[in-house]
């Protein structure tokens, strides 16, 4: 694994640990009224592109990051759709 591979994989791994926080904000307060629906839409759609992209060119910090980030962002949908 050379350098790029790892800055690429610390990058994936920062941005993507970005969304824990709200995620457990969320489930911890039981609410998601400051959470907007077309913010996580529009982001998830995004996402699923990059993951898309990540595998096309077989990058694995590509498709590790946005596979995980679109679970947690499933996760956040969930939480909002649960908590009305």
């Amino acid at each position: 694994m050379d350098v790029t591979e790892i800055i690429g994989l610390l990058a994936a791994t920062l941005t993507t640990a970005a969304y824990v926080p709200q995620v457990f904000k969320a489930w911890k307060n039981k609410s998601t009224k400051d959470i907007s629906w077309a913010m996580y839409f529009v982001m998830f759609v995004g996402v699923m592109l990059w993951l898309y992209y990540g595998m096309a060119i077989g990058s694995l910090p590509v498709v590790l990051a946005n596979a995980v980030t679109g679970i947690l962002i499933v996760f956040v949908i969930i939480l909002k759709s649960k908590y009305r």
